[in-house]
């Protein structure tokens, strides 16, 4: 089974190195996948080109969600786009 794909700010971690599941991004991602936040759960988190596997824990210090994540597992992924395949080659030919 795939992990739920959840945007998350890789600028915000907590003084462990957990990223804080507390953005708008992040929220409009759970809202709209209908995904509940609870101890365990595994995400895909991503952010422009990055993404890396994350499990969920509770912050009791900040009182928020966060995400445990090796930071040495981060890869660099092609980044989503609204343009047609065509279109979007076409312009990165011209870059």
């Amino acid at each position: 089974m795939n992990k739920p794909r959840v945007y998350a700010d890789f600028h915000n971690a907590d003084p462990q190195g957990r990223l804080r599941l507390n953005c708008v991004g992040t929220v409009q991602d759970l809202s709209r996948q209908q995904i509940k936040l609870r101890e365990g759960l595994e995400l895909t988190l991503y952010s422009e080109e990055l993404e890396v596997k994350g499990q969920v824990q509770y912050s009791s210090e900040e009182n928020i969600w966060v995400a445990a994540i090796d930071w040495d597992a981060i890869r660099e992924i092609e980044p989503e786009s609204d343009l047609p395949q065509e279109l979007a080659e076409e312009k990165h030919e011209s870059a």
